[in-house]
C-alpha cells in the first residue's frame, strides 16, 4: 500500500484535510447541527418532516370520509406518493385541490414554528437565509409548502429569506461532499466518490468537480450514481456496510472503465452527531442497525472496503447529512454572511453556516 507520503503534496498555503464533524470547512464554518428542539409532546422536528406531512394528508382524508367520498379512494396515505398529490392538485376538481392545500397548510404553519424556534437559538442568531432541501423540495407540493412558509414567516415580521436549495435533493447530497475537501486534492481528478446516507435510502455516485468552470464548485455535477432503498429491505448494519462498498466498489469499476480518474477521497453526509474520530454520537436511529455503537466506525468500514484511489491512500471524511446537503448551496450563498439549512425528509435535519473570507459579496 503507498504511505502516505505518496498522496498528491498539497500546494504551498493549502488546507488540510478536514477531520470528521469538523466545524471548519474550505468554505464556511459549521457553527451548529444536528439542533434537537424539544417540547412537551416531543420533539418539534418530528413535526415538520415526511411523516408529519402524511400524518396531516391522514388527518384530512379521516375528516372527508364522515361527511363525503375521499378523492383517494382506499390507497393507504404511507403509500401515497408526492407525486400523486402533484398530478391531484394539477388535474383534479376543487374540491381535491382543496384537500392537498389544506394539507399544505397545515404543514407550512407547522414548519413556520420550528424555524422561529431555530432562530431563537444561539447559534441560529442573526440567520439571513435558509436553504430548504430534502425530499420535500423536489415536488410541487414541497414547494408550495416552503413558498407559504415563507409568506408565514413574512408576515410574522420574521426577517428570514427562505429559498429551495438549488440542486435536484436527491443530488444535492452527494455534491456537497466535495465541499468537505480542499479544492487541491480535485486536481488532476475527474472525479469523486460521495456517499449520502438517509433513514430510507442510500445513495452513493461520482461527482465532477468542474474546477476549470468554476472554481467554487458551482460547476459540480453528478455523473453516475446508485441508489438502495434499504427501508423496503430492512438489512442490520453490517449487511448495509457491506451493500454501501459494494455499490462504491462498482462505481470505482464504471469509472476505470470509461477512463475516469478519480481523486483519493471520499466524502460522506450521514445522520446525527459525528466525532471526531468519526463515530456517531447520536441521531442515527433511523439507519438499520446500531450505528451509534462505539465499536463501530463509519469511516474506517469504507477505508477497509476501498483502501486506496488512483494509486493513493483513500481519505475519508464523514459529516452530518443536512451539513453536507447544505454545503451544496455554498456557491450561491456568498451575499449572505451567515445562513441555514432545513432537510425536511424522514427526519428534520437542520444546519447554520457562517460563511469564511470577510464580508460578502454583494
Amino acid at each position: 500500500m503507498p504511505d502516505q507520503a505518496e498522496r498528491p503534496p498539497a500546494p504551498a498555503g493549502s488546507p488540510a484535510f478536514t477531520g470528521h464533524g469538523a466545524a471548519a470547512l474550505p468554505a464556511v464554518t459549521v457553527d451548529a447541527y444536528n439542533a434537537e428542539l424539544r417540547t412537551p409532546e416531543g420533539f418539534l422536528g418530528d413535526r415538520a418532516n415526511s411523516r408529519a406531512f402524511k400524518s396531516i394528508l391522514d388527518d384530512w382524508r379521516k375528516k372527508l370520509r364522515e361527511t363525503d367520498e375521499d378523492p383517494l379512494g382506499k390507497t393507504r396515505t404511507e403509500e401515497v406518493s408526492r407525486a400523486q398529490l402533484d398530478q391531484l392538485l394539477a388535474n383534479g376538481g376543487p374540491e381535491v385541490g382543496g384537500l392537498v392545500l389544506g394539507v399544505v397548510e397545515e404543514f407550512a404553519q407547522a414548519l413556520t414554528g420550528v424555524v422561529k424556534r431555530l432562530l431563537r437559538l444561539k447559534d441560529w442568531q442573526d440567520t439571513e437565509r435558509i436553504v430548504i432541501g430534502g425530499g420535500m423540495r423536489a415536488s410541487r407540493v414541497g414547494e408550495l409548502a416552503i413558498g407559504r412558509t415563507a409568506m408565514l414567516l413574512r408576515g410574522e415580521d420574521c426577517a428570514v429569506e427562505l429559498v429551495a436549495i438549488r440542486h435536484d435533493p436527491d443530488e444535492a447530497g452527494l455534491i456537497g461532499g466535495l465541499h468537505l475537501a480542499p479544492p487541491w486534492i480535485f486536481q488532476g481528478h475527474d472525479g469523486v466518490l460521495a456517499v449520502d446516507i438517509g433513514g430510507s435510502n442510500i445513495r452513493a455516485g461520482v461527482v465532477r468537480p468542474n474546477l476549470r468552470k468554476s472554481p467554487d464548485l458551482g460547476a459540480a455535477e453528478l455523473w453516475q450514481a446508485e441508489l438502495w432503498r434499504h427501508a423496503e429491505e430492512k438489512p442490520g448494519r453490517e449487511a448495509a456496510i457491506d451493500r454501501l462498498a459494494g455499490m462504491l466498489q462498482d462505481l470505482v469499476r464504471k469509472a476505470a472503465k470509461r477512463g475516469m480518474r478519480l481523486a483519493p477521497f471520499i466524502g460522506i453526509g450521514c445522520p446525527g452527531r459525528i466525532a471526531e474520530d468519526g463515530g456517531i454520537e447520536a441521531g442515527a436511529q433511523n439507519l438499520p442497525g446500531n450505528w451509534e455503537s462505539s465499536r463501530f466506525n463509519l469511516p474506517a468500514r469504507i477505508q477497509e472496503a476501498l483502501p486506496e484511489i488512483d494509486g493513493h491512500d483513500t481519505v475519508v471524511v464523514l459529516h452530518n447529512d443536512a451539513v453536507v446537503q447544505g454545503l451544496s448551496q455554498t456557491p450561491w450563498m456568498q451575499d449572505v454572511a451567515r445562513w441555514g439549512v432545513l432537510t425536511i425528509g424522514t427526519g428534520l435535519g437542520n444546519a447554520r453556516f457562517t460563511n469564511r473570507g470577510g464580508a460578502p459579496r454583494k
